[in-house]
């Protein structure tokens, strides 16, 4: 009886670390699966190229402190910093690049390290992403840029280009603004297709399509905010 105890007690010991195995497998997999990235715009081979290297760069990482049982802010890492790994001009936008970068640095540290700092360091994260955004809606609020597009970005491209999508992207976001202030709420620009899309006035002649879309979103967005503050 004691044995048969004994054998049925191993046998489910083995089935749940069996199960533990194909779980963690599981997350890595889903990790790896770019098509559960959010999608932010940019070429393919910027987007893939940029997920793979930080996914790689953050899993090589958090396998390194997991065997030293010790955890790191994803900032402490130069490799997050710079998140310029396998970029080439070739790709288009550098900044978009480091974004994709980063995020997926995130998910392959905390793959291969997950642990009780976790909490922190992702309060630690949404605190700095929290101060971004505060900083940014200051900046705003401080500074009525209008139609005065020379107060706006300059990230490369022809005049006709920034211009045409500055202009197209205010006149946009100025009349969602209005329409959002009589009606007594505020959205979330990616809750406009306009801003989404970024593509209104956009024609090739004009050169490229992401930086075009980079600088529309600009100018919806403060185009925006004046409509909604009754400018």
């Amino acid at each position: 009886m004691i044995t048969k105890h004994l054998g049925h007690k191993i046998a489910i010991l083995s089935l749940l670390i069996l199960t533990s195995g194909i779980s963690a497998s599981a997350q890595r997999n889903r990790s790896r699966d770019w098509d559960g990235y959010p999608n932010w715009g940019g070429s393919f081979d910027l987007r893939q190229t940029a997920l793979n290297a930080g996914y790689n760069e953050g899993s090589k990482e958090g396998r390194n402190d997991r065997s030293h049982n010790r955890y790191h802010n994803y900032t402490d890492f130069s490799a997050y910093r710079n998140a310029n790994k396998d970029y080439n001009s070739r790709y288009g936008d550098r900044e978009l690049y480091q974004r994709y970068f980063r995020l997926a640095f995130e998910n392959g540290y905390d793959t291969e390290n997950p642990g009780a700092n976790r909490g922190n360091r992702d309060r630690d994260r949404d605190g700095d992403r929290n101060r971004d955004r505060d900083r940014d809606r200051d900046r705003n609020n401080d500074q009525h840029r209008g139609r005065n597009w020379d107060r706006y970005g300059q990230f490369g491209g022809s005049f006709q280009l920034r211009q045409t999508a500055l202009n197209a992207g205010y006149n946009a976001g100025i009349k969602q603004g209005r329409d959002d202030r009589k009606r007594n709420r505020h959205r979330n620009y990616d809750d406009f297709s306009d801003y989404r899309n970024a593509t209104t006035d956009y024609s090739s002649k004009l050169g490229d399509r992401e930086l075009y879309r980079r600088y529309y979103r600009e100018g919806f967005e403060n185009g925006y905010e004046d409509g909604y503050r009754g400018y």
